[in-house]
């Protein structure tokens, strides 16, 4: 354990810079946790073990874990390198110490933050409370818990897993182990089905409760989960009884929508995904013909359904926002890309988007019980998360959570390099210009991986790409259960793999020999997104671990990002490219893109922080009433 005098000292060293003096702390006890490490290789797997249940007890007997972290990192260390054949490297250990200390790290992609979280999560483990190590998606918690399960057992600890579907009885099991691995999703629903069943109870705990307690969560791809899903809140919703004069209403509300005129019938705000009817607009529903089951309906619930219909047509696209599968519905996250399964939005709009797309009206739902992942994640009496992208949030991760960001120097020196990036009229030249670049790409023997905001336009980049004979591999959220043996396979030479934003996460890629010698994997970026993390996110699966990378950025007019601004915004712009309108436009153009990143940025942290207001008032007026601020009363 590093006394408060060292820490001091790490401070005086740093010249008072905190995060200097974290890094020098850390780089000081990594060095020892070295040093430790290699005075247990002599011993056996048997003598290790025992070892291992000494700090066990040591920590069950409320021994500060800080002292036994030297001595437990080392017992990882050999664990690690006997069972799995990993050595971990200098920076791995001060990413280790820092997550201990409770904090976000930040590792750049391909620096082994899987192998990192094996010591934080040992040593949380031991006195026997509960470890979560949270991940993005079931594949990633189920490969890691597979993977780090020699080490741990070894070491005497129990490793389990949550995936979905799994009965109760089966959750509770894997709870109670040592090591839980599992992803935000299933832990915060979890967490909402044990309130649900004490509140049926009236009492807490109990035998249908699977979980057992918040004590320590550790966070990999920390800023997907704390950040950027959290201004979406979990929702356990029960199923209403939807009349057939509602269904009416939905089909009907659709087909309205479509017969009003922008700006003169209702006004649209593409920031906020907001519609509402002008008085005109009204007017003209009230005239329109309806089916007679309408009637009983009151104008008001009309008007909303209609304006919900608009918010169908104009806020949310088919193969961008969601896909249909078995004619369903599935929301694809925005952040990752993936598909959402079970998720459904509220108030009327899942239905509306349903008769948008003229597929079978499901049943309504009310939400009956809620969480925010910040409200989730600040429960926990111990929380750590590490990320390749975390710096630019630092000071929302430590305003909302509480978490400082240490950022951890490269095992070895970065060799990524970036080219200028191309801005075009419209998104077909833009598309044209990018398998044509990926085709010359292929014949020098690089291999490419293509960044794309949407399955749509994966699709018509692969059409493309097919006119050229360019063979490739596409991997969208229709493809999301073998994403990980497709990227796992993109650093062959000649291979071109088209993904959507950040499909893949979590997956090396490997380089082989031709493409390593040819300049490394290039990453073709064919938009920016609402965020510059998600870029760097992109942009940081090439040139890992001292390999050779490059990256592009391939922009145009009618990009996703530029369509927030106001229609009389993106009519000037569209103005402003003049004769150059219809091809490739000058470089300078990007500064537009730019501002309209850090406009959006901007605004989502707003609505984080609105949303974390409102649940707090929320919980302070549930409290006084002596309700649970989880639940949502019933009449």
């Amino acid at each position: 354990m590093i006394s408060s005098d060292s820490r001091l000292v790490h401070w005086f060293k740093a010249a008072g810079r905190p995060a200097q003096a974290r890094r020098s702390r850390c780089r000081a006890v990594a060095e020892r946790i070295e040093r430790q490490s290699n005075e247990l290789a002599g011993k056996t797997d048997a003598e290790l073990a025992r070892q291992a249940t000494a700090l066990r007890w040591q920590a069950k007997s409320t021994t500060d874990l800080g002292i036994l972290l030297p001595e437990a990192f080392a017992l990882v260390h050999q664990a690690s390198r006997r069972t799995l054949g990993m050595t971990y490297y200098p920076v791995q250990v001060m990413g280790a110490v820092a997550l201990f200390d409770g904090g976000i790290v930040e590792m750049q992609t391909g620096e082994g933050k899987t192998l990192t979280a094996l010591m934080p999560a040992f040593l949380r483990a031991l006195p026997g409370k509960g470890c979560h190590v949270v991940t993005v998606n079931d594949y990633l918690a189920g490969r890691d818990a597979d993977w780090s399960r020699p080490a741990f057992e070894l070491l005497g600890l129990s490793v389990g897993c949550i995936q979905t579907p799994m009965q109760p009885e089966k959750r509770k099991r894997e709870y109670t182990c040592d090591i839980t691995y599992a992803t935000a999703k299933e832990l915060g629903f979890d967490f909402l089905r044990d309130r649900l069943r004490e509140d049926a109870d009236g009492q807490p705990g109990g035998e249908g409760v699977v979980q057992r307690g918040t004590y320590f969560a550790l966070i990999d791809e920390a800023d997907s989960i704390l950040i950027d899903e959290a201004r979406t809140p979990l929702i356990i919703a029960v199923t209403q009884r939807t009349e057939p004069k509602m269904v009416d209403l939905y089909r009907w509300g659709s087909r309205a929508a479509g017969h009003l005129e922008r700006d003169s019938d209702y006004q649209f705000d593409p920031q906020r995904r907001n519609a509402w009817l002008t008085v005109a607009g009204c007017r003209k529903v009230l005239l329109m013909s309806m089916p007679a089951s309408l009637k009983s309906i009151d104008t008001e619930q009309i008007y909303r359904q209609v304006e919900r219909g608009l918010i169908a047509f104009h806020g949310f696209a088919l193969d961008r926002d969601y896909v249909v599968v078995e004619d369903e519905i599935v929301i694809v996250d925005e952040s990752t890309g993936r598909m959402m399964d079970g998720r459904k939005w509220q108030e009327g709009l899942h239905q509306a988007i349903e008769a948008k797309e003229l597929l079978p009206i499901s049943p309504k739902t009310q939400s009956a019980a809620q969480v925010t992942a910040q409200r989730f994640f600040r429960q926990y009496a111990h929380l750590a998360g590490m990320t390749g992208t975390a710096f630019q949030v630092a000071s929302e991760l430590g305003r909302t959570y509480g978490l400082k960001v240490t950022v951890i120097p490269t095992h070895r020196p970065c060799l990524r390099k970036g080219i200028d990036p191309r801005i075009f009229a419209t998104r077909e030249a833009k598309l044209h210009a990018v398998a044509a670049e990926i085709a010359r790409l292929v014949v020098d023997g690089r291999a490419v991986l293509v960044g794309t905001p949407s399955v749509e336009a994966s699709e018509r980049l692969s059409v493309l790409l097919g006119e050229l004979s360019v063979e490739h591999q596409i991997l969208n959220a229709r493809h999301h259960k073998i994403e990980a043996e497709i990227v796992s396979q993109a650093g062959q030479a000649g291979r071109v793999t088209i993904a959507t934003n950040m499909a893949g996460r979590g997956t090396d890629i490997k380089l082989d020999p031709e493409v390593a010698e040819n300049g490394g994997l290039h990453v073709i970026a064919t938009e920016m997104h609402s965020s510059i993390r998600i870029d760097r996110q992109l942009i940081g699966r090439c040139a890992r671990q001292g390999d050779r990378g490059t990256y592009q950025f391939f922009l145009s007019l009618e990009d996703e990002l530029l369509l927030c601004l106001p229609p009389a915004r993106l009519a000037e712009i569209q103005a402003r490219a003049g004769p150059e309108g219809r091809g490739e436009l000058s470089p300078n153009w990007l500064a537009l893109f730019k501002k309209t990143q850090r406009l959006l940025e901007r605004q989502h942290a707003r609505q984080r922080r609105d949303m974390l207001k409102a649940e707090q008032k929320r919980t302070e007026t549930y409290q006084k009433m002596g309700l649970d601020p989880y639940l949502e009363m019933t009449e």
